[in-house]
């Protein structure tokens, strides 16, 4: 059995231990994680396998962002390592953990491991990073988009209600319109060509005249019968025109995201072969690839299900 190196990780520091193969703590102490730590670290880790003619065994928990600086480092350096669910270790050590600390975490982390198996977490491409950040970064977006049509629902209710029954609201025509007209009296008092040639011009979505003017005539005969909460001098309707400008650009954010997705995965099998099922377009495919990273590292289809949360 080798030697055993365990941390317990928080921001910005770990509290780290060394066991032997006696079982028997040699090393205890605080390592930020900082640069000359690390390469402290990396000397130790060179002293062991000298001295026990074999690499220690390395395990932490998980820790979101906090972890990462530890998992780099293990993973240039090209050293193994445990990297622990949360509650895969609280599973692992419930028989020992009597009293929180960061401390005896690191301690427990090690002593169970010389009796617990294990998994070494087995790289992943640069490539599967990447498309993990990317779709995280959409799904944010996702959520801000959410809550910035929650804002333009309640600003609509006081400025010009009826425009959400004209137009598909998740449309780029109707945040256009949004920022053009966000109040009936922006378009009560101008002809039919004059909204007609406005939609044309600053709708960045190409319109056909006649479509065009099919609109123009609805906006008018809404904004004639609208009655709205305020004035068009309202504070909230140059807050709507922001919301509406905001709500397309991240639209067209999320576009480009999946664009330098499927970019990215054009040459790779596992994207070749998602888009060749039915009903899985682009999206669908490079979205499946950042949230479930290498298939290659499941041994079976129980795995991946456990991974998901499915089972």
């Amino acid at each position: 059995m080798p030697s055993v190196i365990a941390f317990d990780v928080s921001m910005g520091k770990s509290y780290m231990v060394i066991y032997n193969a006696d079982r028997v703590c040699i090393f205890e102490g605080e390592m930020l994680h900082k640069r000359s730590f690390f390469e402290r670290l990396y000397n130790q880790i060179k002293a062991l396998i000298q001295k026990d003619a074999q690499a220690p065994d390395i395990v932490f928990e998980a820790t979101g962002v906090y972890s990462r600086q530890l998992e780099r480092f293990f993973t240039e350096y090209g050293f193994p390592y445990c990297l622990l669910n949360p509650l895969e270790s609280k599973l692992q050590t419930a028989s020992m953990r009597m009293h929180k600390t960061d401390k005896s975490d690191a301690h427990r982390l090690a002593q169970t491991h010389f009796t617990a198996t294990r998994r070494i977490k087995k790289p992943q491409e640069a490539y599967y990073d990447q498309m993990r950040a990317l779709s995280r970064y959409y799904k944010e977006l996702d959520e801000e988009l959410s809550l910035i049509r929650s804002r333009i629902h309640t600003l609509l209710q006081l400025t010009f209600p009826e425009m959400e029954s004209l137009f598909t609201q998740k449309s780029e025509l109707f945040l256009n319109i949004l920022q053009l007209f966000p109040h009936p009296d922006c378009v009560r008092h101008l002809s039919k060509t004059v909204v007609r040639n406005r939609l044309l011009t600053n709708t960045e979505k190409k319109l056909a005249p006649k479509t065009a003017e099919k609109k123009a005539l609805q906006l008018l005969e809404a904004a004639q019968d609208s009655y709205p909460a305020v004035d068009a001098e309202d504070v909230r309707c140059d807050q709507l025109r922001v919301y509406a400008k905001r709500h397309l650009a991240i639209l067209r954010q999320r576009e480009a995201l999946i664009k330098q997705m499927a970019e990215l995965s054009k040459e790779r099998k596992d994207y070749q072969v998602l888009i060749s099922f039915p009903g899985i377009g682009p999206n669908t495919a490079v979205r499946l690839i950042g949230e479930i990273g290498d298939l290659t590292r499941f041994d079976n289809h129980k795995q991946l299900n456990a991974y998901a949360g499915i089972d």
